[in-house]
């Protein structure tokens, strides 16, 4: 593929991403919602894993530790769609996560801090800051939308680690699939049995489309980042926090949307910053 054929399929990652957080915050059922979401990943690992490399034991307490976090996060997210507004939440635990990694880095390793990273840190607390402010972001809101943003770099530390330790990307990955969507699965049926049946019934094809454009768009940045520079890669990917914004705007009418899509820009560009080279 040409590089431009796959920095579309990065954009398509990023639009994915987005429509599938749009879908949770719409859903009836935002917990059962996110159940389907993780069994499609399920699907996927069981069916990759016999094609991967088994990661090595040394990786065993990362992906455990990144299991335990990621559920939290799910269970953050959630919470955060309830008490606010997508255009607001998104943006919000999309950005706070680099931040936090840069400080992170910092602090425990003494990775110094570029002049570009420095400008990046204060655009997305800019962004954030604006963000925070007027309707649709209530003090609960924002606290859970920064609390799910800590979980999200909280289990990509942990899964970098993991990956480095388990000597393969997709084997881990399969593995950490597979994990979660058990755990979600196995969540579900023990405590909400009974409701099964009605979400199947009335929301259950909007779940297992949540579920494909998660896979399709995890596959699509996948695919891109085996063959282009990371760090362009995961700048563009995270213009999904633009989509968020506009998806909240205009098809969840949520309002507010030029303040809200300028500090998502500002966001966006922070985060390109960080992840562009020295």
């Amino acid at each position: 593929m040409t590089p431009s054929l796959l920095y579309g399929l990065v954009v398509l990652s990023a639009i994915a991403h987005a429509i599938w957080n749009a879908l949770v915050k719409s859903a009836g059922d935002r917990t059962l919602t996110m159940v389907a979401i993780r069994t499609a990943g399920l699907v996927l690992g069981l069916a990759a894993l016999p094609f991967v490399d088994w990661p090595a034991p040394e990786s065993w307490k990362w992906l455990a530790l990144t299991s335990c976090v990621m559920f939290a996060y799910y269970a953050l997210l959630i919470r955060s769609y309830g008490l606010g507004d997508m255009s607001v939440v998104y943006p919000l635990a999309r950005g706070i996560a680099p931040v936090l990694m840069t400080v992170v880095a910092f602090l425990t390793i003494g990775e110094a801090l570029s002049t570009g990273q420095m400008v990046a840190v204060g655009l997305i607390s800019l962004g954030i800051m604006a963000l925070s402010i007027g309707a649709g972001g209530s003090r609960q809101a924002v606290g859970f939308a920064l609390a799910t943003g800590v979980a999200v770099a909280t289990y990509s530390f942990f899964g970098g680690l993991g990956v480095r330790a388990a000597g393969t990307v997709l084997g881990f990955q399969a593995c950490l699939e597979i994990i979660t969507g058990l755990g979600m699965v196995g969540y579900a049926l023990v405590t909400r049995r009974a409701d099964l049946p009605v979400y199947i019934r009335r929301h259950g094809a909007v779940g297992l489309l949540a579920g494909a454009v998660s896979v399709v768009g995890f596959l699509a940045f996948l695919l891109a980042a085996q063959s282009l520079p990371l760090g362009p890669v995961v700048a563009l990917r995270e213009t999904s926090v633009i989509f968020g914004a506009l998806l909240g705007t205009f098809v969840l009418r949520e309002g507010f949307g030029l303040r809200r899509m300028a500090a998502s820009a500002l966001v966006v560009g922070g985060i390109a910053l960080l992840a562009l080279p020295r």
